[in-house]
């Protein structure tokens, strides 16, 4: 079983804490020694470890279907699905002024 990958925010957590708890200890501790200065740096290294280890993953949403079209009982009819008008009803009002026509 292999391992997930570790995300872009784990890798920056991680780095973070490892620099800063480095220079933090070094400056705390003000040791010039060898060993004094791998052992801050092992406690940096694990630290930096368990941050980004506990960085919480994000979140999966389960993927809903969504309808690409809406169902032929909600959507309008289109221009060819309606009736068409008669050519009488339509020219019969043609050279009458806006007003004289009947509503």
């Amino acid at each position: 079983m292999a391992m997930p990958r570790p995300t872009a925010a784990q890798f920056a957590y991680g780095s973070c804490t490892v620099i800063f708890s480095t220079l933090a200890m070094l400056l705390l501790s003000q040791t010039s020694s060898g060993p004094g200065i791998a052992v801050i740096v092992v406690a940096a290294l694990a630290l930096g470890l368990l941050v980004a280890m506990t960085v919480p993953l994000p979140r999966t949403r389960p993927v809903t279907a969504v309808p690409t079209h809406r169902p032929a009982a909600d959507r309008e009819p289109a221009p060819a699905d309606r009736e068409p008008v008669p050519a009488a009803r339509v020219s019969a009002g043609a050279g009458e002024p806006a007003r004289g026509r009947a509503a």
